[in-house]
């Protein structure tokens, strides 16, 4: 469990670690390898989001999954992938949030993810929260905890620092 005062100091304002849907790259699972390749050179990420007509979150699609479907395709070269879709690519998505304020959670994930997406309760895409923004928010955390708490370590823990 989170302690309550630093969550409390981290979701200051949740939204200054959301990333808006409306600027975050993405494609749809009608758009060609090629142009999903395009799209992910260009913006440097290694994955984006994958979303239907509607906005919903449909899967992910990164270089990696490009190359390893590639791979499969008899006399895989560059040029085939203006014939096969990101749907034939694409990942699933296995961990999402909907709320960002669960910070426990988002935590948990951004361990093992460089980013979280953030959906609604109809998983209409509203951004993502990424492990680089909440790391500024840490950051933030660690150099103005004493400005907001008196902060004094336990006799216990003092102790065994110094062992």
């Amino acid at each position: 469990m989170i302690d309550p005062a630093v969550e409390q100091m981290l979701l200051k304002d949740p939204k200054s670690y959301v990333i808006s849907a409306d600027v975050v790259a993405n494609v749809t699972a009608t758009n060609t390898l090629e142009h999903a390749f395009m799209v992910l050179s260009k913006v440097g990420y290694s994955r984006i989001p994958v979303l239907t007509p509607d906005d919903r979150l449909q899967g992910m699609i990164s270089l990696a999954a490009i190359s390893e479907y590639l791979l499969h395709v008899p006399g895989a070269a560059v040029e085939q992938l203006s014939r096969y879709t990101v749907a034939d690519a694409m990942l699933p998505v296995n961990r999402w949030v909907s709320d960002p304020t669960k910070l426990e959670t988002i935590l948990n994930y951004l361990v093992d993810e460089p980013f979280i997406p953030l959906v609604d309760d109809d998983k209409v895409f509203q951004g993502i929260i990424t492990r680089r923004e909440l790391l500024k928010r840490i950051n933030f955390l660690a150099h103005n905890l004493h400005k907001y708490y008196d902060v004094t370590a336990k006799e216990k823990v003092a102790d065994q620092a110094d062992k």
